[in-house]
């Protein structure tokens, strides 16, 4: 594939045929998960969860810039970062690969953010199973299945039970709730163009 342009690299690179997803900007400020409604449409559906949980979490692990380009470099310096738009630590996509018979790999999800996006619906697919029909009020089931996206199955089925949470997961917690409107916004748009179908 030839260079990109100044002005392709601020905005991201856009599909070119069928099926093909655009990459993420390199600009950080560039980003943003709305433009990948509808591969959180169909990764959810396909997972059996909700897309509003998804793409909530994807607006929440929107804190770095997500680029293959980058995420080499971060890997070379840091190398048990996370990868992909979905933020997922390779441990975890280990679990999900063996689980759901994926054919990629873990260094696939920095390049395809469909398939980073369909990896994290699978994975909250497979922490809701995980997690018991009762448990405290305080959180609703999206919120504790988001818990467990980013401190793990047993973290959240400790906060389940009432174990209060880390400063982390607290954090985290009160991102997801302030992002749930936006998420909800651009479902109910339709997002962005970056349409696994087009």
């Amino acid at each position: 594939m030839g260079e990109l342009t100044t002005a392709q690299s601020r905005r991201g690179h856009r599909p070119e045929g069928p099926g093909e997803v655009g990459t993420p900007p390199l600009r950080p400020g560039g980003y943003d998960p709305a433009d990948y409604a509808a591969c959180v449409s169909a990764g959810a559906e396909e997972a059996g969860v909700s897309p509003l949980l998804v793409m909530t979490v994807l607006h929440n692990e929107a804190y770095k810039p997500h680029h293959p380009l980058l995420e080499r470099l971060w890997q070379w310096w840091k190398p048990g970062a996370s990868f992909g738009v979905a933020n997922m630590h390779r441990a975890t996509f280990e679990q999900v690969r063996r689980r759901h018979g994926l054919a990629q790999r873990w260094r696939d999800l920095r390049d395809d953010p469909a398939f980073a996006i369909r990896a994290a619906a699978l994975h909250l697919a497979d922490l809701d199973r995980s997690l018991p029909e009762r448990h405290v009020r305080r959180y609703t089931r999206d919120e504790l299945l988001a818990l467990g996206y980013n401190a793990g199955e047993r973290n959240m089925r400790a906060f389940a039970r009432g174990v209060p949470p880390g400063p982390m997961a607290r954090s985290y917690l009160r991102r997801f709730r302030a992002y749930r409107g936006r998420a909800a916004a651009v479902l109910n748009t339709g997002g962005g163009s970056h349409d696994p179908a087009a």
